[in-house]
């Protein structure tokens, strides 16, 4: 029997969550402050916690976190940053404003992160001034592979857990690897907000001070300001009280998550579709994304049966319109050949067995 499927269904999510995130905004209406208050210091301590880091600085969005994150390790004008070309486009926007250019990494055809290869290869050139590890789709990276390429020329690693919220692998979970971290709590992400929010998680205490600078126009005291390159880019209250009331739900979601995706990645058996492996705890599902060489006839059946689905993403970074002319890129072939086959399905906590079943079976059939 056909049945509707949203790729996200945000007011599902806001059902399940009702009573605590209104005890929330009740606690922060009743406290009259709104902005870098207690409940922004306690959700930072707590997600600090949560990440196995030493510090947590909450930012508007979590493309701030990226440019405040990269700017308190130094990359400015005229910067060399290795990443990935198929992430969005949200790193090289924060490298556009930090006046840095993105050197871009091929990327892993099966895995779809950044090519480890590539990447010892870019850094040999001894002109990188740090690399940007994008945790893509809710799949931590080999963190130690990358670090013991970077660690050998000195280059620091910036993780974008923005898909990786609880990721782990040796008990270790993402935004605790590297010299800093970004994250984003964009309503859809594994741990979402009301609005958009952000933030940077570091173990270095300098790094977290200067990122303290920047977020609140360079402040070292009220009107006092001692650092350029500082904007205002707070949490506010409401959205940090939010975050607090859901974060201890975080690893059952992520928990739910995997299991959508393994019976995805076990069922979905059509041979025109390539599925992604089965993982562990260092994947927490933030996307489903599977590949197909005729990916607009799936997606065409596959709306003609009501199940929606997205592309992420079709674009990669050195063809978008807005960079295209900045420079000649290197050529990237599995980035262009993944922006053409890949497709998002459906994979969040609040999807049913039978809409899952629905879904595997609307593949199967095409």
């Amino acid at each position: 029997m056909a049945m509707r499927v949203l790729l996200n269904d945000l007011g599902r999510h806001a059902a399940s969550t009702e009573g605590p995130v209104r005890d929330a905004v009740d606690r922060v209406l009743k406290s009259g402050w709104y902005i870098l208050g207690r409940e922004g210091e306690a959700f930072e301590h707590e997600f600090a916690h949560y990440c196995g880091a030493q510090n947590c600085i909450s930012v508007a969005n979590g493309t701030d976190a990226i440019e405040l994150g990269l700017r308190a390790l130094g990359v400015g004008q005229g910067g060399r940053v290795a990443t990935v070309a198929n992430a969005g486009l949200y790193t090289t926007t924060a490298l556009n404003a930090l006046g840095a250019e993105p050197v871009f990494v091929e990327v892993d055809r099966e895995s779809r992160l950044m090519d480890l290869e590539h990447l010892r290869r870019v850094v040999a050139r001894g002109d990188i001034n740090a690399v940007v590890v994008t945790h893509l789709f809710g799949l931590l990276h080999d963190m130690e592979a990358i670090l013991q390429i970077t660690s050998e020329a000195g280059v620091p690693v910036f993780e974008d857990c923005a898909q990786a919220h609880g990721a782990s692998r040796g008990g270790r979970r993402a935004g605790s690897f590297g010299a800093a971290a970004s994250f984003s709590f964009y309503p859809t992400k594994n741990l979402g907000a009301l609005g958009d929010g952000g933030a940077i998680t570091t173990n270095d205490a300098e790094v977290a001070n200067k990122v303290r600078h920047l977020r609140q126009y360079g402040w070292e005291s009220k009107y006092r300001a001692v650092m350029n390159g500082a904007r205002n880019s707070r949490l506010d209250e409401i959205q940090a009280a939010i975050l607090r009331a859901k974060l201890p739900a975080l690893d059952a979601w992520n928990q739910r998550r995997r299991e959508i995706a393994t019976r995805y990645s076990k069922e979905i058996t059509n041979p025109r579709v390539v599925c992604p492996p089965l993982y562990g705890e260092e994947y927490v599902a933030h996307l489903y994304v599977i590949a197909t060489a005729d990916r607009d006839s799936l997606r065409t059946h596959l709306s003609a049966a009501e199940v929606s689905t997205d592309i992420h993403y079709p674009i990669p970074d050195y063809r978008q319109p807005a960079i295209k002319g900045q420079r000649d890129w290197d050529h990237l072939p599995v980035t262009d050949l993944l922006s053409d086959q890949i497709l998002t399905l459906p994979c969040y906590p609040e999807l049913t067995e039978d809409e899952v079943s629905y879904v595997i079976t609307c593949i199967n059939d095409w």
